[in-house]
């Protein structure tokens, strides 16, 4: 819940004027009241844009909610679903947000779907058991031909705006687990899959998250707030 328009015209074009990679794929997700300014800023740029969140119902009496086919008329290519925010202040279950993501992909949106442990998560070593249940929600959800169209992002809770990141090795783990997680269900899936780091991925570590075998981007939080910051990451990914 960051930006203004006048905030968000310096970013969004910091972000184009300085986007040089040609072989990273890249989205700014805003919140719901910035999409057109997105669309305008980013149409016929290498920069995709999307939403922080969308309803699981398609339309109808869910006032405050936005649906996934208002996304798709502002052009947005990807929906966030599941972040960590969402699933600690606003109670969304593991069923809810596979849910989400599927209302994403009926819509032809590409869903970011989030999973994570918080820390005390991790301390008790149910790091795995709490990660997968996350994504196998969403697979059991959806269909064979589905799966493929997913984007994961794995976000350790203990890392995000805490200063704190797993380590490259750490985070590689998870990363590998969701990957053999889903090629249970699609092999040729789950190899084509990216699957980002959010956890406070930053220019300073982004190359060594990046350079491992399983850690196929990043879910930029407070680093994507500065085009430099962010610009440093992507151009890191191509490296």
């Amino acid at each position: 819940m960051n930006g203004s328009r006048d905030s968000n015209a310096v970013l969004l074009s910091g972000i184009t004027a300085g986007f040089l990679a040609k072989q990273a794929d890249c989205a700014v997700c805003a919140p719901a009241p910035y999409l057109a300014q997105c669309q305008a800023a980013l149409a016929g740029s290498p920069v995709a844009w999307g939403a922080q969140d969308v309803s699981a119902y398609a339309a109808g009496a869910y006032t405050g909610e936005v649906a996934a086919s208002m996304l798709s008329d502002f052009a947005c290519r990807y929906v966030i679903v599941g972040h960590s925010e969402r699933r600690a202040y606003h109670q969304e279950s593991n069923e809810l947000v596979a849910q989400k993501a599927l209302a994403a992909l009926t819509a032809g949106l590409t869903p970011v779907v989030c999973v994570g442990e918080t820390l005390a998560e991790r301390e008790a070593g149910r790091t795995a058991v709490v990660v997968c249940a996350q994504l196998q929600a969403v697979l059991d959800v959806l269909d064979t031909a589905a799966v493929g169209k997913i984007v994961l992002a794995y976000e350790p809770v203990w890392a995000i705006g805490t200063g704190k990141t797993a380590t490259p090795a750490m985070a590689q783990e998870v990363h590998a687990q969701l990957r053999q997680q889903v090629a249970t269900r699609d092999a040729a899936a789950a190899a084509g899959m990216q699957i980002l780091y959010g956890g406070s991925m930053k220019p300073e570590n982004a190359k060594e998250l990046l350079a491992q075998p399983d850690i196929d981007g990043g879910l930029i939080g407070g680093a994507a707030l500065k085009a430099a910051d962010f610009l440093a990451i992507v151009h890191a990914s191509e490296q």
